[in-house]
């Protein structure tokens, strides 16, 4: 979406600067619903994709964070006004989690619980939920979008990501 339904933006300022960075749409009610059936609509199919096709999509998204961390700790200072240092470890802390997950995808394991007879098993399945919604804190919205995402997609979930309005 490259504009609201309401045609209201605002804008992304350098804390540091005053500068504005960029002009972005300021969605609401009627965007929210929106992302909401989109992510319902791609689930379905991501959902049925195997936990190694889940962990590849991951693994190739750690691969870009690390391979492009200083050019990504960069916007996360002009955005919020995180020092450098501290942007890029963050950078590097939400890949990980990313590195984790997509790793964690390939060991999404059921069980298998005797019953209350002999001959009787009970047995565990885990599914994708659906569609995850996630809220994220404003001091570490990379780190915390990971922590959120990476589980989500390598469970064959889908998401939407509202980040604080303050980062």
């Amino acid at each position: 979406l490259d504009r609201s339904e309401s045609g209201k933006t605002f804008d992304v300022s350098n804390p540091a600067t005053g500068e504005v960075i960029a002009t972005l749409p300021d969605f609401g009610r009627v965007e929210a619903g929106r992302a909401i059936s989109a992510a319902y609509a791609a689930q379905k199919g991501w959902a049925k994709k195997t936990g190694k096709e889940r962990a590849a999509v991951l693994r190739n998204l750690y691969d870009l964070m690390v391979a492009n961390a200083d050019d990504l700790a960069a916007v996360l200072t002009m955005e919020m006004g995180k020092p450098l240092a501290e942007a890029k470890g963050e950078i590097l802390y939400g890949a990980a989690y990313v590195e984790w997950f997509a790793e964690e995808t390939k060991r999404v394991y059921g069980d298998t619980i005797p019953g209350h007879q002999p001959d009787k098993r009970i047995i565990v399945v885990k599914q994708p939920v659906g569609v995850v919604a996630a809220i994220t804190p404003w001091n570490f919205p990379n780190a915390m979008l990971a922590r959120k995402f990476a589980p989500a997609i390598a469970a064959g979930c889908s998401l939407v990501s509202k980040p604080a309005s303050e980062t």
